[in-house]
C-alpha cells in the first residue's frame, strides 16, 4: 500500500539489518511516525500500547520480537522468557499465541548460536506469507464486490474498525477486496465507522483509504443501521481478531451489532480472516473467546488536532465517572454471510472452513 504515493510495509527492518521498524499507529492520523524496536521488552510495549496493532501484524511483530531476544540472548532460558513475555502481551487475537509457537517451534532444536539469524529468517518468511495470504483474501474477496455491482453504479461497502493494511504487513484482511476492486477500476465507496473508543476507523482506516484514493465517508459507529435501512450499504466486510472453528468471530466491539443490523436489513455480511486467525481448539465464541479489557481512560478521553495543529489529547467525561472498555465482542456464526480467506470463501460453520483447512478435520 502507499504513503504519500510510497510503498510501505508496516514492518520492515532497518538499514542495520537488526533493527525492527514499524509504523506508530497511536500517531496517526496527525503524523506519520516511524518507531525502531530494538528489543523483545520493546516490541512486548509495542503490540501491548497498540503501537501495531490487528491480528496479523501483532503475530509478525511477536515474531520479530523473538528474534530481537534471540540476538540478545539466544539461550534456552532466553527463549523461553521471551516467548512468555511476547505472548502474554495481548489476550485476544490468536495470531499472537500461533506466531510465538511457531518461532518457538522452529527455534528450539536449534544450538543457541544458530538461533538469532534462523529467527530474522523466519519472521521474514512469516512477514512474506502475510502480504500473500492478504493478497489472495483480496482476489477471493473481490467476486464478492463485483457480485453487489448493479449496471455502472458504486458499490457501497460498511466496515467496522480497521482491518487494512495497517493491521498486517500489507493489502490487509476486510480492506483487501476494497483496494483490488478500486485498482481494478470498480467504483466502490466505503462507509468507514469511527469505532469508539479509540476512533480507529477515524484514525486509521479513513487515513489509509485517503492515501491509497479509495472513496470513502466516515460515519458515527451507530449510523450504520440508519444506512442499511436506507439501501445505502450494499454489503458489509469486516475483519476478526479470533474466529472459532465453528465460524463464531471476534472483532472491534460493536461488530456484532453490525451484523444484528445487516441480518435485519438483508444485507451481506461477510469477514476476511487469514487461516492463522482460526482457532481450531474453541466451539463457542461466546462463552470461550477471552475478551480484552483496556484501560478506562480510552473511553473517557479523546486526542484531536486543533486550530493551529498542536495534538491534544482531552477528558470528554464528567469527573469521576467510572467507565469500562470491552476491546471486542463476539458475533455468532448464524450473522456472518461467508467468510473470505485466502483459500477461498465458506460458510461460517465447522463444515465449512475444514473444507477450506482438511488438515485441521477431526
Amino acid at each position: 500500500m502507499r504513503v504519500a504515493g510510497v510503498h510501505r510495509r508496516t514492518i520492515w527492518l532497518a538499514d542495520d539489518g537488526w533493527t525492527v521498524e514499524v509504523i506508530d499507529q497511536t500517531r496517526l492520523p496527525h503524523a506519520f511516525a516511524i518507531l525502531p524496536l530494538r528489543s523483545a521488552d520493546e516490541a512486548a510495549v509495542a503490540i501491548r500500547d497498540m503501537i501495531v496493532r490487528g491480528a496479523p501484524l501483532i503475530g509478525v511483530t511477536a515474531a520479530y520480537g523473538l528474534a530481537l531476544a534471540m540476538r540478545a540472548d539466544p539461550s534456552d532460558t532466553g527463549l523461553a522468557a521471551a516467548a512468555s513475555l511476547i505472548g502474554e502481551a495481548r489476550p485476544t487475537a490468536v495470531n499472537l499465541r500461533w506466531a510465538v509457537a511457531r518461532m518457538v517451534a522452529v527455534l528450539q532444536p536449534l544450538a543457541p548460536a544458530a538461533r538469532a539469524a534462523a529467527a530474522y529468517t523466519e519472521a521474514a518468511r512469516m512477514a512474506d506469507e502475510d502480504v500473500e495470504t492478504c493478497r489472495a483474501i483480496g482476489a477471493h474477496g473481490l467476486g464478492l464486490i463485483e457480485t453487489a455491482r448493479h449496471g455502472g453504479r458504486t458499490v457501497n461497502i460498511l466496515t467496522h474498525c480497521n482491518a487494512g493494511w495497517l493491521a498486517c504487513v500489507d493489502w490487509g484482511t476486510a480492506l483487501s477486496p476494497i483496494y483490488q476492486a478500486h485498482d481494478a477500476g470498480i467504483p466502490v465507496h466505503v462507509w468507514v465507522d469511527e469505532t469508539r473508543p479509540r476512533n480507529q476507523g477515524a484514525s486509521l482506516t479513513a487515513w489509509e483509504l485517503a492515501q491509497h484514493g479509495v472513496p470513502h465517508t466516515l460515519v458515527a459507529d451507530n449510523a450504520g443501521g440508519h444506512l442499511m435501512q436506507h439501501g445505502e450499504v450494499d454489503l458489509v466486510i469486516v475483519g476478526t481478531d479470533r474466529t472459532t472453528a465453528t465460524g463464531d468471530v471476534a472483532n472491534k466491539i460493536g461488530t456484532y451489532l453490525k451484523a444484528l443490523a445487516a441480518a435485519d436489513c438483508q444485507v451481506p455480511f461477510y469477514v476476511a480472516l487469514p487461516g492463522s486467525t482460526i482457532d481450531w481448539t474453541l466451539t463457542d465464541g461466546v462463552k470461550q473467546i477471552p475478551i480484552e479489557e483496556r484501560s478506562a481512560r480510552e473511553v473517557t478521553h479523546m486526542t484531536g488536532r486543533d486550530a493551529d495543529g498542536t495534538v491534544r489529547t482531552v477528558d470528554i467525561s464528567s469527573p469521576g465517572t467510572r467507565a469500562a472498555n470491552p476491546a471486542f465482542d463476539v458475533t455468532p456464526a448464524r450473522l456472518v454471510t461467508r467468510l473470505i480467506t485466502e483459500r477461498g470463501v465458506t460458510h461460517a460453520s465447522r463444515a465449512g472452513l475444514q473444507a477450506l483447512y482438511p488438515e485441521h478435520a477431526v
